[in-house]
C-alpha cells in the first residue's frame, strides 16, 4: 500500500473514531450507478434542449443587434454632410 493510501485510510479511521456522529462527512455524496436506458431522465433531457434553444435564440438576437449597429456606423462614416458637424 502506498503512503498516500495509508494516510487517507488512517485519517478516515481517526475521524470515525474521534467523531462517530460525523462519519457521514467522510462518505461521497455521489454514487456511481449504471444508466437505465429504459427510463430516461426526461427532466434532464428537456432542461438540456431548452437551455440549448434559449442560448441559440440569444445568440441570433445578439448577432442581429450587432449587424444593425455595424450598418448604422457604416452609414455614419459615409455621410459627408458639412452642416451636421
Amino acid at each position: 500500500m502506498r503512503t498516500s493510501q495509508l494516510l487517507l485510510s488512517g485519517s478516515h479511521a481517526l475521524c470515525s473514531h474521534l467523531f462517530p456522529s460525523w462519519s457521514f462527512l467522510t462518505r461521497s455524496a455521489f454514487v456511481a450507478r449504471k444508466p437505465n436506458y429504459d427510463h430516461p431522465n426526461w427532466f434532464g433531457v428537456g432542461l438540456a434542449f431548452g437551455t440549448t434553444a434559449a442560448l441559440w435564440v440569444l445568440l441570433f438576437k445578439h448577432h442581429n443587434e450587432d449587424v444593425m449597429e455595424y450598418e448604422r456606423r457604416q452609414k455614419e462614416r459615409q455621410h459627408k454632410c458639412t452642416g451636421c458637424s
